[in-house]
C-alpha cells in the first residue's frame, strides 16, 4: 500500500511539474504617462520552462497587430501560441518571449490606431521610453540588439518596418507582414479624424522615399538588420511590398521575400508566424 501510494504521489507530482512547464499567455498592463497617464494593455507569451528557470534570460520578439486590432488578436484570431509551442516544440524556433501591445482598436473614432508619433498620440515615444523597458526588466528578455526582433502585421507590418528604421541599432531582424507601408497625405486633416491622422503618419514614414534618401552611413545601419517581406499574392498591398523588397534589394539588404496563395486575412498571417519564429530565432545571438 505505502508503495502504491508513493507511486501516486510521484506520478502527481510530475503531472504538476509538466502543468508548471506549459508555455503561458500573460495579460499584463502599464501605465502611460506619456499617453496621458492611460493604463495601455499588453499580451505576454512566456515560454515553457520560463517560470520553472528563474535566471534565464530570453530573446525578445515584438509582434505588432494590425488597424482597428488590440493586443489580444495575435492570440485569439492569429493563434500565435500554438503555433509558437509547436515550433518551440520540435527546435524550430528558439525559445523566445513574444510581447503583443495594444495601438488601436475597432471603433477608429474614439480610439486611437498607430505605432508612430501623431498630434495627442505620442505611441512611438510610449514604446520606446516606457513599454520595452518595463517589458524587458520584468520578464527577464531583450536587453540588446542581438536578443531583440520586430514583426507584424498589416498597419504592424508597416509599423515593424517604421521601428527598424527609426532604430536599427535596437533590433537584429525584422519581418513584415502584409506590410502597409504607403499611403497618400490626406487633405484637411481634422483633429479628431483619428483615421486620417494614422494614413498621414503611415505617408510620413515611408520606408521606400526614406532608403532612396539615406546615405551610405544610413544604409549600412539598414543593412546591419535581417529583413523578411511576406505578402499573399492576392493582397491589396502587395504591389507596395514587393516594391519594398526590390528597392531593399538594389541596395544591397540583407532582405527575403515570400509569397504565398492569399490575401489579406487571419488564414494568412497565422501560416506566416511560422516562418516568422524560426527567422528571428536564427538572427537572435
Amino acid at each position: 500500500m505505502r508503495k502504491n501510494m508513493q507511486k501516486l504521489c510521484c506520478m502527481i507530482a510530475l503531472l504538476m511539474l509538466a502543468a508548471s512547464a506549459k508555455a503561458a499567455i500573460v495579460r499584463d498592463s502599464i501605465q502611460s504617462q506619456v499617453l496621458g497617464g492611460v493604463c495601455r494593455y499588453y499580451m505576454v507569451y512566456l515560454p515553457a520552462g520560463y517560470q520553472q528557470d528563474a535566471q534565464r534570460h530570453y530573446p525578445v520578439l515584438y509582434l505588432l497587430h494590425g488597424f482597428t486590432d488590440d493586443e489580444r488578436a495575435w492570440v485569439d484570431k492569429g493563434q500565435m501560441d500554438r503555433v509558437a509551442d509547436e515550433l518551440m516544440a520540435t527546435g524550430e524556433a528558439k525559445q523566445m518571449i513574444v510581447v503583443m501591445p495594444c495601438a488601436g482598436g475597432p471603433d477608429t473614432k474614439n480610439v486611437w490606431n498607430g505605432y508612430f508619433n501623431m498630434p495627442g498620440w505620442p505611441y512611438e515615444n510610449h514604446f520606446y521610453q516606457e513599454l520595452l523597458p518595463a517589458v524587458e526588466k520584468k520578464y527577464r528578455c531583450g536587453g540588446s540588439r542581438e536578443q531583440r526582433a520586430v514583426a507584424g502585421l498589416s498597419m504592424g507590418g508597416g509599423g515593424s518596418v517604421g521601428y527598424a528604421f527609426g532604430h536599427p541599432d535596437m533590433f537584429a531582424a525584422c519581418y513584415a507582414m502584409s506590410a502597409w507601408l504607403m499611403a497618400e497625405t490626406p487633405k484637411d486633416i481634422k483633429p479628431v479624424d483619428k483615421v486620417a491622422l494614422v494614413t498621414a503618419a503611415v505617408a510620413e514614414h515611408n520606408p521606400l522615399a526614406k532608403v532612396d534618401k539615406a546615405d551610405e552611413a544610413e544604409l549600412n545601419k539598414l543593412r546591419s538588420l535581417a529583413w523578411f517581406f511576406d505578402c499573399g499574392d492576392d493582397d491589396f498591398l502587395f504591389d507596395q511590398n514587393i516594391e519594398m523588397y526590390k528597392k531593399l534589394r538594389q541596395k544591397h539588404f540583407n532582405a527575403q521575400l515570400r509569397v504565398r496563395d492569399g490575401g489579406h486575412n487571419w488564414e494568412y498571417w497565422h501560416n506566416a508566424l511560422r516562418l516568422c519564429l524560426p527567422f528571428v530565432s536564427r538572427n537572435f545571438k
